[in-house]
C-alpha cells in the first residue's frame, strides 16, 4: 500500500509557536509512516530542523521571476503554489497561519486535494484588514477542515465555518515531559517568545524594576530574537537594572534553560494556545499570563491554583503576582505543582493521535465525495 502523504504549508520554519506545532506534527506523521512535504515560501536564517526524509519545497518566486508589477508577482506566485500542489498530489494539504490559508484554498481548486486549514491566534489579528477578514470568511467555507485554537475564535467566522471548525490542541514537545524540579528553585524571572510588540515584554521589564530593590538576589531572563532587542535592551539600561536582566537571544534548549527558575511569565496581548506557557507550565513553574484573546492562557490557568492571570497590559498587576509568588515559597511549589498536571491532557501520544484521526476522517469523507460524485477535473 502507497504511503499516505500529507502536505504542510507554511511561510517558513523560522522559530516560532506555530512552527514548531507545525514540525512537531511533521515529526509524528512521518514516525508513522507518512509522507511528509513541507512547503513554505522561504527559508529563513533561524529555522528548526525536521528529520531527513522530510522533504521541502519553496513556493516562492525567484528574484528572476519578478517583475515590477505587484500583480504580476502575485498571478506568478499564485500558479507556483498550484503547480507544486499539481506535482506533488498530497492526499491532504493542511495550512497554517492567515494568507497561507487564504492562498492554500485558493490555488488548490478543483485539484480533487482536500484543504484543512488553521488558524494560530486571534483571528480579528491574523487577518487584520477589512479584505482578508472578508476573504477568511468567505474562502474557509470552501475548505474541507478548519483548526482553531479556542473556542473564542468560533465567534470570528459565519456559521457554514463554525459548523466544519473543531478546536484541537497542540501537544507538548517530549523535552517538557519530565519530572518537576524538586530542589531549591534558581531565583530566576523568565520569559520565552519572539521580541516582538505584540509578546510585550517591555512590561515584565517594567515590573521587575518595580520589585528588583526588594528582591536583590532575583534576575530576569528574556529568551528569543526579534527586532525590539536592541530597545529592550535600552530600556534594562535605563531602569538601571542591566546587571540583573540579560536577553541572550534564541537558545537551542528551552527546557533546560527554565527547568529551574522560580517564576515564568507571558506578557502577550495577543496568544492562541501559547506553547511556551504550555511548556512552562509541564516543567512545574509557577507561572503568570495575561488573559489574552483569544483565550489560551485562560482555558490553561486556573487563576490562584495553577498559575495567574493579569490584564493585557497590567504592569502594576504583574509586579504585584511577582511579589505574591516571591514571598511564598510554598505557594509557588504548590502552585508549580498543579501546572505541570497539563502534561496529562496534553501528552503528544493523545493530542497527535487527534490530529491523525481527523486528518484521516477528512481525508476519507473527500474521497467518498469525489467517489460518488465525479469530484473536480483535474
Amino acid at each position: 500500500m502507497e504511503k499516505r502523504h500529507l502536505a504542510l504549508f507554511i511561510s517558513s520554519l523560522n522559530k516560532g509557536g506555530s512552527e514548531r506545532v507545525l514540525v512537531n506534527l511533521a515529526e509524528y506523521f512521518f514516525a508513522q509512516g507518512y509522507r511528509i512535504t513541507i512547503v513554505t515560501q522561504y527559508r529563513s536564517e533561524s529555522e528548526y530542523t525536521v528529520s531527513e526524509g522530510i522533504e521541502r519545497v519553496l513556493s516562492d518566486i525567484t528574484e528572476n521571476e519578478k517583475k515590477k508589477s505587484r500583480v504580476v508577482n502575485f498571478y506568478r506566485r499564485f500558479m507556483k503554489l498550484r503547480d507544486i500542489w499539481k506535482k506533488e498530489k498530497p492526499d491532504l494539504i493542511l495550512s497554517f497561519i492567515g494568507k497561507n490559508n487564504i492562498m492554500a484554498i485558493a490555488s488548490s481548486r478543483f485539484l480533487r486535494i482536500p484543504v484543512v486549514v488553521s488558524v494560530r491566534g486571534e483571528p480579528e489579528l491574523e487577518y487584520y484588514s477589512r479584505g482578508l477578514r472578508f476573504a477568511a470568511r468567505t474562502m474557509f467555507c470552501l475548505a474541507d477542515g478548519v483548526v482553531l485554537q479556542t473556542s473564542r475564535c468560533l465567534d470570528f467566522f459565519p456559521l457554514p465555518v463554525r459548523r466544519k471548525a473543531i478546536i484541537l490542541k497542540n501537544s507538548l514537545h517530549p523535552a517538557f515531559i519530565r519530572e518537576s524540579y524538586e530542589g531549591e528553585r534558581e531565583k530566576r524571572i523568565v520569559a520565552v517568545g519572539r521580541v516582538d510588540a505584540n509578546k510585550n515584554h517591555e512590561m515584565i521589564i517594567r515590573a521587575f524594576a518595580q520589585i528588583a530593590p526588594e528582591y536583590p538576589e532575583y534576575t530576569l531572563t528574556i529568551y528569543g530574537e526579534g527586532d525590539l532587542r536592541p530597545k529592550l535592551l535600552k530600556l534594562v539600561e535605563e531602569m538601571g537594572v542591566s546587571e540583573r536582566v540579560a536577553l541572550p537571544g534564541a537558545v537551542m534548549n528551552v527546557a533546560d534553560s527554565i527547568y529551574k527558575a522560580s517564576v515564568f511569565v507571558l506578557s502577550s496581548f495577543s496568544e492562541g494556545m501559547p506553547n511556551t506557557l504550555l511548556e512552562a507550565m509541564a516543567l512545574g513553574l509557577p507561572v503568570i499570563s495575561t488573559d489574552c484573546p483569544p483565550g489560551g492562557p485562560g482555558e490553561l490557568i486556573d487563576h490562584g491554583k495553577n498559575g495567574l492571570l493579569i490584564q493585557p497590559g497590567d504592569t502594576e498587576g504583574l509586579a504585584e503576582n511577582l511579589q505574591k509568588i516571591l514571598n511564598n515559597s510554598s505557594y509557588m511549589e504548590e502552585m508549580g505543582k498543579n501546572a505541570s498536571k497539563v502534561k496529562e491532557d496534553f501528552n503528544p501520544e493523545t493530542i497527535n493521535g487527534t490530529w491523525q484521526n481527523y486528518l484521516e476522517k477528512i481525508i476519507k469523507e473527500k474521497s467518498q465525495d469525489f467517489k460518488f460524485t465525479g469530484g473536480y477535473g483535474r
